[in-house]
This record gives C-alpha cells, structure tokens and sequence, in this order.
C-alpha cells in the first residue's frame, strides 16, 4: 500500500494567502481558509509542489529529504530552471553522445560518485510520485566479477537446457517458444562468452566495469518498471556528465528476474522486482562524433480521423 501520509505544515505566520499552492497540489491537500492556506485533506503525493511554489516559504513538507537533494561531487542550483531556459542544443547533444561503453579502465569509480547518481536518479518522475524505485551499488571490481559469476552459473544452465533438443520442441508445442528461441537467437554466441571467461578470463558480460547499479522497484507502485526505467536513464546521462562511461547489461538483468537466488546473493529482496542493471566506470573509447539512429515513422492520431470514419 501506498503511503499517503500528510506531512505538510504550512506557518501561517508567513502565508499571504496567494493560494499558489492550493493551485499546483495535485491531491487535493490544500485550501483556502478566509485568508490562509491550510492543510485541509487526509492524503498527500508529499511531491512537494507546495513548498517549491511558496513565495513566502511558509510551507515544509516533511516527507521529502532535504539529503537526497545534496550532492557530494558538486554543488547543485537549487533555483528552479523554467521551460524554454535550457539549451536544446546542448541537452541533445548530451543524449547523443552518451554511448554504451564497453572498453572500460581499470580505475575504480569513488562511493561518493555512485551515491549521488542515485540521487540524481531519483530526480525522475514516478507514477503517482510513489517514489518506489530500489538502488543496489556494486561498488569495486571485485563485486562487480563476484556477480558476473553468478550470471554465468545462470547461463551454464540455461545452455545446458537449450541443448536438449526434445525439451525444446515439447515446450514449444504447450506454447512455451522461449527456450527455443533463446538457442536461435543466444546460444552460440553466451557459450563462445562463457568459454572466453573460463580459458582467458575475457568479460564480455561487464567489460571490465569497475561498478555497477542494479534499479528496481519496490512492490506496491502503479507504474514500476517506468519508474526504473526512467531513473536510469538519469543515471546514464549524468554518468555521461561526469566522466564515466556506462551500459546497460541485460544478460545481467535477466537472472535477478528469473532465479532468487542471485537476488539474494546481492541481497536484493525477495519482494523486489529487478529492471535494469548499469555497468559502471571510467571509458576508455575516444569517439570523435555522434552515432546516429535508424529512421523512424510516428503515427499520429487526431479525433477528425474518427469523425470521418477514416
């Protein structure tokens, strides 16, 4: 269940009674009473709307935490940044430079850095601002290979099942294609990688990523895995942003959805749900410009269509 909690004070020694912020709260918390605003609801988002609106500064709201919005490796400009104030140019160009790494240096990422990139990744927005994202940091070599060898007991077994070619076709003729389609597609290519690792010690799982952040969600969301998913995508920009490279590694991902076991062996809990899983350091790619994209068509919708019956 959702915590709705109330956990908005309003001074109404400091409140004008401009009522700003009974305009902006999205649930109905606040209102107008003769000339102040007043906490006159029993639920709450707690998105601190109120608060950030105030112009007297009159509103604290208590559920949010003043630490998850201080970093250690910079200082942030709590000031509000309007629409249209940011450079596009420049936001773009952020996006599209930002590569999956896959070429990393044996330079350990500091605990600090990966603290406030989960900070910076919870700046997304959640569903209903449930706020239930779920952070596990891998934060040396050494966990991220520890891992890295759990993945590769997953997959030593899933091969060893998809070799079995009447358990193959059985599966799929109950509507069960996955295994068959993972020896289509995956097979050959997580053997030559498991192969690799055993004689020489290559990853290509991590790449030799120095850290690693595991995003998930915690039960009770209305919408987590966007949830994730969008902090995620924080995390990789903002990597980008200080020097480090990322990728997402979803043959890493993959087990914690599939087997506890590996789970627990991050000690994630069992009622959690696994969504993505970064790795982490310092590239050692020189790029000299942008990747681009493949084409895409979007389809547009408009009420005229229905009207006329097209």
């Amino acid at each position: 269940m959702i915590d709705r909690t109330v956990s908005t004070v309003i001074d109404a020694n400091k409140c004008t009674g401009c009522g700003l912020c009974v305009t902006v709260c999205p649930s109905g918390t606040l209102s107008l009473q003769g000339d102040k605003a007043v906490v006159s609801g029993d639920r709450s988002l707690s998105c601190g709307h109120c608060a950030a609106v105030c112009p007297a500064d009159a509103i604290t709201v208590h559920a949010v935490d003043p630490e998850a919005s201080r970093y250690a490796t910079f200082a942030a400009d709590p000031s509000w940044l309007p629409p249209g104030e940011f450079n596009t140019t420049q936001l773009v160009r952020l996006m599209a430079s930002r590569r999956s790494c896959r070429h990393f240096k044996n330079k350990p990422v500091e605990r600090s850095t990966l603290e406030d990139l989960v900070k910076i990744g919870i700046t997304a927005p959640s569903g209903t601002n449930n706020q239930l994202w779920s952070f596990t940091i891998l934060p040396d070599r050494e966990s991220v290979a520890a891992f890295g060898d759990q993945v590769a007991l997953f997959f030593k077994h899933i091969n060893k099942l998809a070799e079995n070619g009447f358990l193959r076709h059985a599966l799929r003729l109950i509507g069960k294609a996955e295994l068959a389609n993972y020896y289509r597609d995956y097979h050959q290519s997580v053997s030559e990688a498991l192969t690799e690792r055993e004689k020489n010690g290559r990853d290509r799982l991590f790449h030799g990523a120095t850290a690693a952040i595991v995003a998930g969600s915690k039960p009770g969301g209305s919408t987590p895995k966007e949830d994730a998913l969008l902090a995620v995508q924080n995390i990789l920009l903002a990597a980008h942003s200080m020097g480090l490279g990322t990728c997402l590694i979803g043959f890493a991902a993959i087990p914690l959805k599939k087997d506890i076991r590996v789970k627990r062996f991050l000690g994630v809990p069992d009622n959690e749900h696994v969504h993505a899983v970064i790795a982490l350091g310092y590239p050692d790619e020189p790029y000299l410009k942008v990747a681009g994209r493949k084409k895409i068509v979007s389809r547009y919708f408009t009420a005229a269509q229905t009207r006329n019956g097209k």
